[in-house]
């Protein structure tokens, strides 16, 4: 049966893992968010279906997928990925993005 993640994903997780610049997990903690081409895209790793998903970060469907971890209690950690990424890595867009999931009442409870 073939795997739900493409080669290429998981290759990219393993080197994320490997390298400290883009560490998934700091002393274990869950990194929901891997990001990609400059903050054009990223890996949004979902712990309530164990899939990750390669999204456009202006897309509705990168929305969703942030709103579906919200909801399942994930809000404030994911809040503080963004925030995180944004100061990491100012050019890339993601206080801009926060803004928009923020916009659309993603992190509302």
């Amino acid at each position: 049966m073939a795997s739900n993640t493409s080669k290429t994903a998981r290759a990219s997780v393993r080197a994320g893992q490997a390298g400290q610049g883009g560490a998934l997990s700091v002393l274990g903690e869950f990194k929901y968010l891997i990001p990609l081409n400059g903050g054009k895209h990223a890996y949004v790793r979902n712990l309530t279906n164990g899939k990750t998903s390669h999204l456009r970060t202006d897309s509705e469907a990168f929305v969703e997928e942030i709103r579906t971890l919200a909801g399942a209690g994930h809000a404030v950690k994911i809040r503080a990925e963004l925030n995180n990424l944004a100061a990491t890595h100012p050019a890339d867009g993601w206080d801009t993005t926060e803004k928009r999931l923020v916009e659309a009442g993603v992190f509302e409870a």
